[in-house]
Parts: C-alpha cells; sequence; structure tokens
C-alpha cells in the first residue's frame, strides 16, 4: 500500500530499500550548480535521520521534471547489490510519454550512441564507434494514437541521463512540454504543458536481500492525466 510521509509519496520500505513515487519538479538528489532547490534525497536523509537511522543512498535517478517510480538504498551494500543489478541491465524500467506526431512503425527500438556535452548539459548523438559515446537502447511501443500525437510506452535497456528525451527527438518525435531536446520554431509544439510529459511507470527488480521479484507501478500524475483527457477531446 502506498503510505504518505513527509510529503513523500512512498510506494514501499523495508529494512533495505524504498521506492519513491516522484512528483515532477523535485530533484533525485541534489544538484552543485541548484543547492537552493530540494531533492528528494534531502527529504529521505531527514526522515531516516529523525528515526536515528543512516542516510539513504542513491541507486539510480530520474530527471527533475519526470514524475515516477525512483528506488534508494538504506546501505552501500543494499546499494551495490542494487546497482550492480542495474549494471547488468536486469531491472524492468517502463515509462509513458506523450509525443508529437505517430512512431512509425508503431513500435520497435530505438538504438543510439549517445555523449553527454558538460557545456551545454545535454546528450548528443555521436558516431557508432566513438569510444567517447555510449549506447542507448529503448523498445517503444504506441498505447494510444491522438490526432497530433501519441502516449507511448517506453522500455529502457539502457538508462543514460535524457535517454527517452533525447531519442525520441531524434526521430521527430518531441515529448510534449520538451523544453531542452527540441528543433525548429515553438508553433511545431503548440500544446501548453508544463514539463516534458515523461513518467516513469514501472519498475520491477529483485530484492537485493532475499532474491524475492518486486515490481511496483505508479499511476499517471494529475496533470498528465488532465492533458490525456484534454488531447482525446474531439
Amino acid at each position: 500500500m502506498t503510505r504518505r510521509r513527509d510529503d513523500l509519496d512512498i510506494v514501499f520500505e523495508d529494512k533495505s530499500l524504498i521506492v519513491i513515487n516522484k512528483p515532477a519538479g523535485l530533484l533525485t538528489v541534489p544538484l552543485e550548480r541548484r543547492h537552493e532547490a530540494r531533492s528528494v534525497y534531502e527529504r529521505l536523509a531527514e526522515r531516516l535521520r529523525a528515526q536515528g537511522k543512516r542516510r539513504p543512498h542513491v541507486v539510480h535517478r530520474i530527471d527533475r521534471d519526470t514524475s515516477g517510480l525512483v528506488v534508494f538504498a538504506k546501505s552501500e551494500r543494499t546499494q551495490t547489490l542494487l546497482k550492480d543489478q542495474f549494471r547488468r541491465r536486469e531491472p524492468e524500467r517502463v515509462y509513458w510519454a506523450v509525443v508529437y506526431g505517430h512512431p512509425d512503425p508503431p513500435r520497435g527500438t530505438w538504438r543510439d550512441r549517445l555523449i553527454w556535452d558538460q557545456g551545454f548539459l545535454i546528450q548528443r548523438r555521436t558516431h557508432p564507434k566513438d569510444p567517447r559515446g555510449a549506447d542507448a537502447v529503448s523498445q517503444y511501443r504506441v498505447l494510444e494514437r491522438l490526432q497530433d500525437t501519441s502516449l507511448l510506452e517506453v522500455r529502457l535497456e539502457t538508462g543514460k541521463r535524457n535517454q527517452i528525451r533525447v531519442q525520441a527527438r531524434l526521430r521527430g518525435h518531441t515529448l510534449v512540454g520538451e523544453r531542452r531536446y527540441t528543433f525548429g520554431p515553438e508553433s511545431l509544439r503548440p500544446i501548453d504543458f508544463a514539463r516534458q510529459a515523461l513518467h516513469a511507470r514501472a519498475l520491477a527488480f529483485a530484492h537485493p536481500v532475499t532474491g524475492r521479484p518486486l515490481r511496483f507501478e505508479a499511476p499517471l500524475p494529475a496533470d498528465m492525466t488532465a492533458l490525456m483527457e484534454a488531447l482525446r477531446r474531439p
């Protein structure tokens, strides 16, 4: 059962780990350049400290303006075990995204070689054999085709920063609300939405201590639900 504590939507918690349904607009972890912005990590640390427990340990991240599921470990050992699963690409990571246009074919695989541009703080596509780059692979399928947009399900095989956002844009399907990975005039993106329409919908992995399979889902948040309702209107 989902429990809400200290303004955090806690989906699951035990002695080893904690799964949070992060709202859009909240950082997963603090950023040096945005030291004034609050993060899930800081809120968790305060909560655990009040209980006489140690700080949380970061396992993976999702973007500030992406909503949905993220897991933290409660010990370094658990963190290592979970990170090893992510490194082996074992966890299931499913996102829902609203994009402009209609991907053709309606399901398939996105494969790119990406390199992080530290100057502009964005991912760029690079040559497939560029040793500085890293492979980015996503499986996508259209869940709902609307007049000028589509609701996609995207399953990550790799987990590069901003991966879905840049890969969708490279195919001409910019996310609704996207501000960073765009091309051309704003008139090509007429839908008013306050953030990129991206939600970490499902997360599954093996419990790092017991080995028991764990799977969690987070429903679309209110803003994306309202967006879908508006897009469905004739």
